[in-house]
């Protein structure tokens, strides 16, 4: 789970209504991100099903997005944060996440698309916004965005609702602040923002591999 990310789903907590329950497909905490990585208490006194492919910290109920067999209907949310590029078929993933959600249910998801390959336990796609789009086809209502470089983003957010009841203006106001604080991907420090001015072969990170390089 990334700091970024859980912003989003905090901002999304406070500028939406949330029906529940709530299902967050995804929802194991890897190594090193228990207690972080747990989004239930953004949603107090709400019923909440952690759902993943495999059995450990915060997983409720073990479930394949490739073949859910949740009953349909069952969720009044659905949260995929940083899911969808581990899954090997996303369009066979979200006919089952639109068949779950029930009528007037919450859709909210991210995912990256200038970020390294990842494992958890496969990393298969990278998703521009509009991919996003196309993914969401099937709701009346929907959303995608981005956080990060107009033409890389790091970052893509999608929220989509099963009802055709627009999203309103608080939320498209909190989307905007978040945009802003997160228009690096570690956050808008002054470290960050000072990278804006440094050409690349002075970035740390460059700086790190060509020292790994000189070592060999």
């Amino acid at each position: 789970m990334r700091k970024s990310i859980r912003s989003f789903v905090q901002m999304i907590s406070e500028t939406l209504p949330v029906p529940e329950p709530v299902y967050e497909f995804g929802a194991l905490q890897v190594e090193g991100q228990e207690g972080f990585a747990d989004l239930r208490p953004l949603f107090p006194g709400k019923q909440y099903v952690g759902c993943d492919m495999r059995e450990g910290p915060g997983v409720d109920v073990v479930a394949d997005l490739h073949d859910l067999t949740l009953e349909s209907g069952c969720a009044g949310t659905v949260l995929m944060m940083d899911t969808l590029e581990h899954v090997e078929f996303p369009w066979k993933a979200m006919e089952g996440v639109h068949r779950v959600l029930r009528d007037g249910g919450l859709l909210v998801m991210s995912s990256v698309m200038n970020f390294p390959i990842h494992a958890h336990p496969n990393d298969y796609w990278r998703f521009t916004p509009e991919a996003f789009r196309s993914l969401m086809r099937d709701f009346p209502v929907a959303h995608a965005d981005f956080a990060g470089d107009d033409e890389f983003p790091h970052t893509v957010v999608g929220v989509a609702r099963k009802s055709t009841e627009p999203l309103p203006p608080e939320f498209f106001a909190g989307l905007e602040r978040w945009k802003r604080q997160w228009y690096f991907l570690e956050g808008n420090s002054w470290r960050n923002r000072k990278k804006m001015f440094l050409p690349p072969i002075l970035h740390g990170h460059f700086l790190r591999k060509l020292a790994a390089t000189l070592r060999r």
